[in-house]
């Protein structure tokens, strides 16, 4: 069978993406490992991301009732954060750093919709890959599902406002919703574990200066794919984007 060149193209890419992830990887890089937050923020995490969860369920249960294109892309921005997310690179004691892919899914569809496909995918990692942790499944969620989207979905607004090219919105949007999950993680351990000289805010400038050497650049590598992703589906998906947020239908 000949490939075009487009079609060569996409084929290079995903063998190189396959190649990546058989690379074998040490079980201790992981968003904030099992056991590794106290028990009582652990339940404290997890009790703020219900009411999103719950919205989310709503909103995913109204979407695919009114508009069953929708799951297609649906499928694909769950696939999309399970594969970018499972990319890490050891930080520190306890977590890593690593693209999350959610900014796709929150301009699509949302914060709470896309709180749900993290979650998934967050479960998924930790009993497979041995990648986060059920304990810690709470405090992942807010910081990748519900923060990280939530300022994508600001920025992504904001720029439509402001007739920022489309391109740049979207690389803006979703480079910066990765990166604000991060200081979410930092701060989420700098809480648990204060410094004995300088307390919480000594804590996080030391978490936050850990990450910031793998993760600006992750971030940036992020938005770019994404702009990718979205221009690929303009190109591949108008009848299945038009049924999406960023089609002007799910609200």
């Amino acid at each position: 069978m000949t490939l075009n060149k487009t079609e060569r193209t996409m084929m290079c890419g995903a063998i190189a993406l396959a190649l990546c992830l058989a690379l074998p990887a040490s079980a201790s890089a992981m968003h904030i490992m099992e056991g590794y937050l106290p028990l009582g923020y652990c339940i404290a995490w997890g009790a703020i991301c219900i009411p999103f969860l719950a919205m989310g369920f709503i909103h995913l249960r109204r979407t695919l009732q009114e508009n069953r294109r929708a799951l297609i892309l649906l499928a694909m921005s769950g696939a999309f954060v399970f594969v970018i997310s499972s990319l890490k690179i050891p930080s520190v004691t306890g977590s890593c750093s690593h693209m999350t892919g959610t900014g796709l899914a929150a301009i699509l569809f949302g914060i709470s919709t896309t709180s749900v496909l993290a979650i998934i995918v967050l479960i998924f990692q930790a009993i497979l890959l041995a990648h986060g942790g059920l304990t810690t499944l709470g405090a992942n969620t807010f910081s990748m599902g519900i923060v990280g989207p939530a300022v994508t979905v600001v920025l992504y607004k904001v720029g439509k406002k402001l007739n920022v090219n489309h391109s740049v919105n979207v690389f803006v949007a979703a480079a910066l919703g990765c990166l604000s999950t991060y200081c979410i993680t930092a701060l989420q351990l700098a809480i648990a574990y204060p410094s004995e000289v300088g307390g919480i805010a000594a804590s996080l400038v030391k978490f936050l200066s850990v990450f910031a050497p793998t993760q600006v650049p992750l971030t940036i590598v992020e938005g770019f794919l994404t702009v990718l992703v979205v221009i690929g589906m303009e190109s591949f998906a108008k009848k299945e984007l038009a049924v999406t947020r960023y089609g002007g239908v799910v609200r």
